[in-house]
């Protein structure tokens, strides 16, 4: 049965895992809060520090609240849209072929069939997003592979609502929010290095963040440019 702290009106859901610290999370964009914790840990015990986080908890929501949202595209005419950090207008047009996406400096051109509905043409845009993701995303591992001494198994692009990314460490794979192609390439690369150090350390551990500022000493600047930004990432803080 699911486990949930009530502290007023907020309600924090409590998830029991196999881990050794707890993990508490404010999820975008409504502010949704989880709390990750040891099995056997008691939840008297979870509730004393979601009590004692209670006001990092309220400063999350806030700027979740404050924060830019992306409007839902229609994908029609002139719509502005966002490609490696910078708009760019749609242009739209009907023909009896296969449907395609090209881009003009700052237009990108989508070619649809007739009667096209506004799934179908964004499901158009999100699969030529994941062809450029297919041609960045590997370099980028190639080139952190031997800096940090791991092997990437196999990388997978998913549309994600809470996260930028994440690894699976047994099986040497990480995962890529297919929204990363609407941001600044260097943030997709601090995306990809961060996922790779799970590799060595699977939690953000102390020793976690010592790799990660050997090897990308900027991190701290990359995750508040992408925390800024709409779509912004699960925050987290560990106990």
């Amino acid at each position: 049965m699911a486990e949930t702290i009530q502290l007023g009106e907020l309600t924090i859901q409590v998830r029991r895992k196999a881990v050794k610290n707890v993990h508490l999370a404010v999820h975008p964009p409504e502010g949704e809060v989880t709390l990750s914790a040891p099995t056997s840990i008691k939840l008297e015990v979870v509730r004393a520090y979601a009590i004692s986080r209670l006001s990092w908890i309220r400063k999350q929501q806030r700027q979740f609240q404050e924060q830019e949202r992306e409007a839902p595209r229609q994908f029609i005419e002139r719509e502005s849209h966002f490609l490696w950090g910078r708009r760019h207008l749609l242009s739209l047009s009907y023909q009896n072929k296969k449907p395609t996406v090209t881009l003009d400096h700052r237009q990108i051109q989508l070619t649809v069939r007739p009667g096209s509905t506004t799934e179908q043409r964004a499901a158009v845009i999100h699969a030529w997003h994941k062809a450029l993701l297919h041609e960045v995303v590997p370099p980028l591992i190639q080139k952190w592979e031997p800096t940090l001494g791991v092997s990437v198994s196999r990388y997978f692009l998913q549309r994600m609502k809470t996260k930028w990314g994440s690894c699976n460490p047994a099986a040497r794979s990480i995962r890529i929010n297919t929204e990363l192609v609407k941001k600044p390439k260097d943030l997709l690369e601090y995306v990809v290095v961060h996922e790779m150090v799970h590799l060595l350390e699977p939690t953000h551990s102390d020793r976690f963040y010592q790799i990660l500022s050997e090897h990308y000493p900027h991190w701290r600047e990359a995750r508040a440019e992408i925390n800024a930004l709409p779509l912004s990432v699960i925050t987290k803080e560990e106990l």
